[in-house]
């Protein structure tokens, strides 16, 4: 998929938006499919990248033999067996193996968008075997995968997750005795949380038995990540990769990583310790108040949930000439706090459209940051629940290999045994902290709105 022909170059990683005009022409259909997917494909999809192939690299596209999601093409290299599994067909197809929507208008929908050679030969370059994550595949590794791999010949191989459904498995049943509510059964409970999967990038996962409809948000797709939930999933395009940006740029970040080498810690312990020296100095109330004049919209990478607006942009709103290492933890901060903003307004849009999101779960790299963690649960008014397991992408992973292996009657049970819950972090108590943040988040949406003011503006401007 590179301009200059290398086929070693045969992968578009999710967060390329090369395929944004081919988003929004998909769009303009108007189908009945983007119910699927919260009114609007992103650039960030299957879809629109697969149209600017076609449109792009003409003979890259006669040349194609299988169209696959990472996942699906390892556990296929691994098996032999190009079984796919739902949690990777979710933005394939807006209906289910099951028959539970009207069957055939895939079709439909892939060719009005210029796709429907996908269906030549019975839909065998993007799949028609597709089944629950976990299902067991073929007859397990092959001798050659296996002798790769240092494994017996016939292990098991479940079907794949997309890594942030991974995560969600790996996380959603993570839930303390003291946390648990007597009141809701097992499945009234589960549709209570959401998964936040903090990485370069923030999964935001919800489960619901019936199907919710929300405008800007991904789904429903049905048993994606838990088999007969539907799944909603939100998300921010650059979370880690934005806090990194903000820091590598600055002018400080040199003496920043001197200074953190030098002490044996991370660049981001460093600067939590430099805000809470602050935070001293100045004898303000609580931390997080060292931000009143600084306010970030972290939409640097376009805004996948909510607004779906790929076009949105980054704004930071009070910088100064301060080249400082302490003015750089204040922009990271105000950075950490726009991406809690963020969530806030993905968890309230969801409650808004069905959903009863009052617990949240978090994993990944930022979910080892305690300011990170601490932040977000101050700005959205709920505890966050860490999993003991630090690495619960792969915890999640090993799910689908002991259900595949037997173990466990279902993905739900094997979490119910395998989750295990952590540290559990509250919101302040402090109204003063509730208030503050009540504050800054009217900024942080009013943010967006000046920008679609300033938009329509400019593009008057140019008519």
């Amino acid at each position: 998929v590179s301009w200059n022909g290398d086929s070693r170059r045969d992968i578009i990683v999710w967060m390329d938006h090369r395929a944004l005009d081919q988003a929004e022409r998909i769009n303009s259909h108007s189908s009945p499919v983007l119910q699927f997917y919260g009114g609007s494909v992103s650039p960030e999809m299957q879809a629109p990248k697969l149209l600017w192939v076609k449109e792009n690299l003409q003979k890259t596209w006669s040349m194609v033999y299988r169209w696959m999601d990472l996942g699906n093409w390892l556990t296929y290299r691994a098996t032999g067996d190009e079984t796919r599994s739902l949690s990777h067909m979710e933005q394939w197809r807006e209906s289910n193996p099951r028959g539970m929507e009207p069957y055939g208008t895939d079709e439909v929908f892939w060719a009005e968008i210029g796709l429907g050679d996908l269906y030549e030969g019975s839909q065998a370059k993007i799949g028609h075997s597709v089944v629950f994550p976990g299902h067991p595949l073929g007859s397990g590794l092959t001798p050659t995968s296996a002798k790769e791999l240092g494994l017996l010949p016939g292990t098991p191989v479940g079907t794949s997750l997309i890594d942030a459904h991974a995560g969600g498995v790996g996380v959603m049943e993570s839930v303390p005795e003291a946390e648990s509510k007597a009141d809701l059964s097992d499945e009234e409970a589960i549709c209570r949380r959401m998964v936040l999967v903090c990485g370069t990038s923030t999964c935001h996962m919800a489960v619901s038995k019936n199907k919710l409809f929300i405008p800007g948000v991904w789904g429903p797709f049905w048993s994606a990540m838990i088999p007969e939930y539907w799944l909603t999933e939100g998300g921010q395009s650059a979370t880690g990769a934005l806090l990194d940006y903000i820091v590598e740029n600055h002018a400080a970040a040199p003496l920043l990583a001197n200074h953190a080498a030098s002490q044996s810690v991370s660049i981001f312990e460093l600067l939590n310790k430099i805000l809470l020296s602050m935070a001293h100095e100045q004898n303000i109330p609580f931390l997080s108040a060292l931000s009143q004049d600084t306010h970030v919209l972290p939409d640097f990478h376009g805004n996948r949930s909510p607004v779906a607006d790929p076009k949105s942009k980054g704004v930071i709103c009070g910088l100064t000439l301060d080249t400082s290492e302490k003015y750089l933890a204040l922009l990271y901060l105000a950075t950490i706090q726009g991406i809690a903003y963020g969530t806030r307004h993905i968890v309230e849009h969801c409650n808004a459209h069905g959903h009863k999101i009052d617990t949240l779960l978090a994993c990944g790299g930022l979910a080892k940051n305690s300011l990170y963690i601490q932040e977000h649960a101050d700005i959205i008014g709920c505890p966050i629940i860490l999993p003991r397991e630090n690495e619960s992408v792969l915890l999640g992973a090993s799910v689908l290999g002991a259900v595949a292996a037997k173990k466990f009657s279902g993905i739900h049970d094997a979490m119910k045994s395998m989750n295990a819950a952590g540290k559990v972090v509250h919101p302040s108590s402090d109204p003063r902290v509730k208030k503050y943040h009540d504050a800054k988040y009217k900024i942080f949406r009013s943010l967006y709105e000046q920008q679609l003011s300033h938009r329509s503006t400019m593009a008057q401007a140019l008519q």
